[in-house]
């Protein structure tokens, strides 16, 4: 079974990197020395999560919520700490999967809590000991290299949507109709609006680390985050626009079939027409009346399907250039 505990590093001034464990962090946290602690978690139990209160300080409340998966994206202040909740995202199978990310973040601390389908964070730590003089300063910046990565993760969903919707546009203006489509363009409508409410509550999250919480975001940070903001932007329009687009779909979609279904009924009333006319010339004669018209004459009977074949003629003619045939 694999370890809930994926990582538990203390990085120094200087940015550099040493493996701790649990029971070690709040003797590193007593020593104020410049360094903090990353630790990366994976669906922790209870009791796990409780020893990091403990060793962290961590909120009652903080705790409560990255135990208990499927929170709304939010960012709330304990103190000198925050608590941070956001939904990620991933294409599988032609589908999207979500999952959660909960973080603490503190003066000398980050810590994540993943939930469900979430990419590992090991990318993003490496990308950070990669540049060990932005990791010195501190938190802050590795919560950014989180944030930074998961809104990166949003960008080729939007893309896939975009040529999901290019492929049904054919679809729409097909010849056919297809249940198909329709079951199509509503899923993918679906999953369209749970990443907008994934997404939108970022912008609130990120503007507020720029603005409102300077003691853990410090002036050269606030750059990066603002950078994080733009691309959120991004993603939220490109979101609007596609959910727009496929609302228009949709109408079209029906539009065209209410089109077709009316095509249907011109034509079925135009060959109802065509019938209704012998119907009624030949009913007259259906009548038990000894005088009726040419009933004694030698040709009536001749005369009579003659007149028929004219007005059921004439009738096509007219409704053939109505195009109602």
């Amino acid at each position: 079974m694999k370890s809930p505990v994926v990582n538990c590093v203390r990085y120094g001034r200087d940015g550099g990197r040493s493996d701790i464990s649990l029971d070690a962090i709040s003797d590193v946290l007593a020593v104020d020395d410049g360094s903090f602690v990353w630790v990366g978690l994976y669906e922790p139990g209870e009791e796990l999560l409780d020893k990091l209160q403990e060793e962290f300080g961590l909120h009652d409340l903080a705790v409560e919520d990255a135990h208990h998966a499927h929170q709304r994206p939010k960012i709330e202040a304990y103190g000198n700490s925050l608590f941070i909740a956001v939904h990620t995202a991933q294409a599988v199978d032609g589908g999207v999967n979500f999952g959660e990310t909960h973080m603490f973040v503190g003066p000398r601390y980050l810590v994540t809590v993943r939930h469900g389908t979430s990419l590992s964070y090991d990318i993003v730590r490496a990308r950070c000991e990669r540049e060990p003089e932005l990791l010195a300063l501190g938190p802050a910046y590795g919560l950014y290299a989180v944030l930074d990565f998961i809104v990166d993760n949003y960008l080729p969903i939007v893309d896939e949507f975009r040529d999901q919707l290019n492929e049904l546009e054919h679809d729409i203006f097909a010849e056919d109709f297809s249940r198909d489509t329709v079951r199509k363009l509503y899923d993918l409508k679906g999953e369209l609006t749970r990443l907008r409410l994934a997404v939108t509550p970022m912008q609130d999250i990120t503007g507020q680390l720029t603005r409102v919480h300077t003691h853990l975001v410090g002036e050269e940070m606030r750059l990066y985050f603002r950078d994080v903001y733009d691309h959120i932007l991004r993603v939220s329009d490109a979101t609007d626009t596609l959910r727009e687009m496929l609302t228009a779909a949709m109408s079209v979609n029906l539009a065209l079939v209410t089109v077709a279904q009316g095509e249907v009924v011109k034509r079925l009333a135009g060959w109802a027409a065509l019938l209704a006319a012998p119907t009624l010339i030949t009913s007259w004669y259906g009548m038990n009346f000894p005088h009726m018209p040419e009933f004694a004459t030698r040709f009536g009977y001749a005369g009579v399907i003659g007149l028929t074949a004219v007005v059921v003629a004439g009738l096509f003619v007219l409704l053939r250039r109505a195009r109602w045939l």
